[in-house]
């Protein structure tokens, strides 16, 4: 009989090791989702709208008109 129990006793304390970190795990899980509001709830953004406001933010415009007439001529060596 101390023989099993010898080999029993590990084994208990593997298992409350892991469900001490389960819970662990499952309180901080709970803890995340009640605190942090959900994004689907908060305005979503029309991904075309921000390409178009990214893209004025970066590009600038053309004041030299030569140079406005060349890009605007340009033909990409790979497209054909």
């Amino acid at each position: 009989m101390n023989l099993l129990a010898k080999s029993v006793e590990p084994i208990i304390v593997l298992v409350i090791v892991i469900a001490v970190a389960g819970g662990i795990a499952l309180v901080a899980y709970l803890i995340y989702r009640f605190t942090h509001p959900k994004i689907k709830q908060e305005e979503q953004v029309d991904e075309r709208k921000a390409a178009e406001e990214e893209l004025e933010r970066i590009l600038q415009p053309i004041e030299d008109e030569e140079i406005a007439k060349e890009v605007a001529n340009y033909v990409d060596e790979e497209d054909e």
